[in-house]
């Protein structure tokens, strides 16, 4: 090993092998225009490559500096916001969320039926702050999860939040909660575990606890300490010649032009600033942005949040210490369910043998365009993996790397 292989504790040779394997399975095949990836390990920079095209109809090559839509990637960055928030005593986790959002005090939770014929209940407590940190609360993905997934709007929950015009659209946060406080929950608080709005309505939490807009927030509290100069709800025009076109892969594995970087709605300024899923960004940030996980909070001197926070933050909140596969509704999210638990914004591994991969102290999330992210503290590993393709189930990216890169650890 060269002498940075040897500070790292990584075979070179081996952690090469991520290039020859994106190469001849995904890139080579035309699966993905392109894509990018960034390990590292004790601080150092491992790794780092950039792959393809980041517009295929215009032959653009993805370059370093290639922003992409983050979707779901946006979550932790909310969620750590909203625990900054926490940090300054400004609320406790078990508070209930119409402290303050008062509309949601006349929640019901599903029994039975729906429309005119639906049958609830009380809660059993309020939805806290703890439940929408961690999907928890009864809410879920609306209609907006038959257009993530392709499946047909069955629940009758999900039916009411179609009927209520709950959108992520041209509509204020405040005007979201609103629509939100309308539907019933589709469980009990805290009971089982559900991929949902959530995170929105942290963004939304973000706004009334600190009475500052969200985006300005992640801008003070979060990007501008640790200098994600990139990351934002939108691509200005200074910046949109590095914006990635996203594809969707279609039934018969062709590629179909999703959003075009020259006409899409990122390059304007949205109304509904989502705190589940409207940032885009760069390797460069969202590495940074690890980074200071996995360092417990801290980066180049500047601490966004207390060590013990993120330990916090990254223990398993699901009632009983279950994994998601006793407590998850439905199968969409950015994760598999079997040794996974759910903390506050990440998703972690507790029990390895059941995952059946080499990491046993990781915590992550994923985005729709099957960009990924990991932070391993007991290895020293910060991970971070880009593309734009939907849906993000489409390849196991995450479980391959963490393959090629976990066995190239030689310490």
């Amino acid at each position: 090993m060269d002498a940075k292989s040897k500070w790292s504790g990584l075979n070179a040779d081996r952690l090469d092998r991520i290039t020859d394997h994106l190469e001849r399975n995904y890139i080579a095949p035309g699966k993905i225009p392109g894509c990018q990836v960034a390990v590292m390990r004790r601080g150092q920079l491992a790794y780092a490559r950039s792959f393809g095209l980041r517009d295929r109809e215009r032959g653009t090559a993805w370059s370093d500096d290639t922003i992409v839509r983050i979707y779901s990637m946006t979550k932790p960055i909310v969620s750590v916001a909203l625990m900054t928030l926490f940090e300054q005593g400004r609320f406790k986790l078990d508070d209930p969320v119409h402290r303050f959002a008062p509309e949601w005090k006349k929640h019901r939770v599903w029994v039975s039926g729906e429309g005119a014929d639906m049958v609830t209940e009380a809660p059993a407590r309020p939805v806290s702050f703890r439940d929408v940190l961690s999907h928890t609360g009864g809410l879920t993905y609306g209609s907006l999860l038959s257009q993530l997934s392709g499946l047909p709007i069955e629940h009758p929950v999900d039916k009411a939040y179609d009927a209520v015009g709950v959108r992520r659209g041209e509509e204020t946060l405040d005007e979201f909660m609103a629509k939100l406080a309308e539907v019933p929950l589709r469980y009990q608080p805290g009971e089982r575990w559900q991929y949902s709005l959530a995170t929105d309505v942290c963004g939304a939490l973000v706004e009334r606890v600190s009475g500052v807009p969200l985006d300005q927030y992640l801008r003070e509290a979060v990007f501008e300490p640790l200098g994600m100069v990139d990351t934002a709800f939108h691509v200005p025009a200074d910046k949109a010649h590095r914006f990635a076109a996203n594809y969707m892969r279609m039934p018969d594995k062709s590629l179909r032009l999703a959003d075009d970087p020259q006409k899409s709605p990122y390059l304007k300024d949205p109304v509904f600033k989502s705190g589940g899923g409207g940032l885009a960004g760069t390797m460069a940030d969202y590495l940074r942005f690890t980074e200071m996980l996995r360092r417990g909070g801290e980066l180049d001197g500047r601490r966004i949040l207390g060590p013990r926070t993120l330990e916090l933050m990254t223990k398993n909140h699901l009632k009983g210490g279950a994994d998601l596969t006793k407590m998850a509704i439905g199968s969409f999210s950015e994760t598999d369910n079997a040794g996974i638990g759910f903390g506050l914004g990440f998703a972690m591994t507790i029990d390895q043998v059941a995952t059946g991969g080499l990491s046993s102290a990781d915590y992550y999330w994923g985005g729709a365009a099957s960009t990924i992210f990991w932070a391993d503290p007991k290895e020293e590993l910060s991970v971070v993996f880009l593309t734009q393709l939907m849906p993000s189930a489409t390849f196991d990216f995450r479980g391959q790397l963490k393959t090629l890169i976990y066995s190239a650890i030689e310490d």
